[in-house]
């Protein structure tokens, strides 16, 4: 990611390096507001685009990705590759099923590995979970993760630039 992160920092304004990490997946919002607190841009406006960065693939995910999914199977390169990932993000459901929509919210908020929006618009689309209860769970979980990220990242890089 820092490699990533750096290049779109160099060439692109902070705001759209912001907007495209925060859409990438795997990075997503989490890396986004790591690179906009070492920017030193204002935390309010970078959480905001990362925010918005990190929901807009969301639609698509949920809508297209059963197509991809299936597409991708049939492939000799990526058949394996989607099968353990399928199993992996299955593995994780329980949360979904304990607590539905409250537990995609929290599968998508909590900033840990394996977490984040596009894991969890797998996860609702893999569970057949309706679009009207997935949406704005995975958006409250954006938001909960994005606030978490906030404010661990600018306090650590605050301690980082005390010293």
């Amino acid at each position: 990611m820092n490699e990533l992160s750096n290049i779109l920092a160099d060439y692109l304004e902070p705001e759209l390096a912001l907007l495209i990490v925060s859409m990438i997946p795997f990075i997503e919002l989490r890396g986004g507001v790591v690179l906009g607190a070492a920017l030193g841009m204002n935390w309010m406006l970078s959480l905001i685009i990362c925010i918005i960065g990190n929901v807009i693939p969301v639609p698509f995910v949920i809508v297209f990705g059963r197509w991809v999914i299936r597409w991708a199977e049939q492939t000799k390169w990526l058949g394996p590759w989607v099968h353990r990932y399928q199993k992996k993000i299955l593995s994780k459901a329980d949360v979904i099923h304990k607590y539905g929509p409250w537990g995609l919210m929290l599968f998508v908020g909590v900033p840990l590995p394996g977490t984040g929006v596009w894991s969890g618009s797998v996860l609702a689309l893999l569970l057949d979970l309706r679009l009207k209860s997935a949406i704005p769970a995975i958006l409250l979980g954006v938001v909960m993760a994005g606030i978490i990220m906030t404010v661990g990242s600018h306090s650590i890089i605050g301690v980082v630039q005390m010293m």
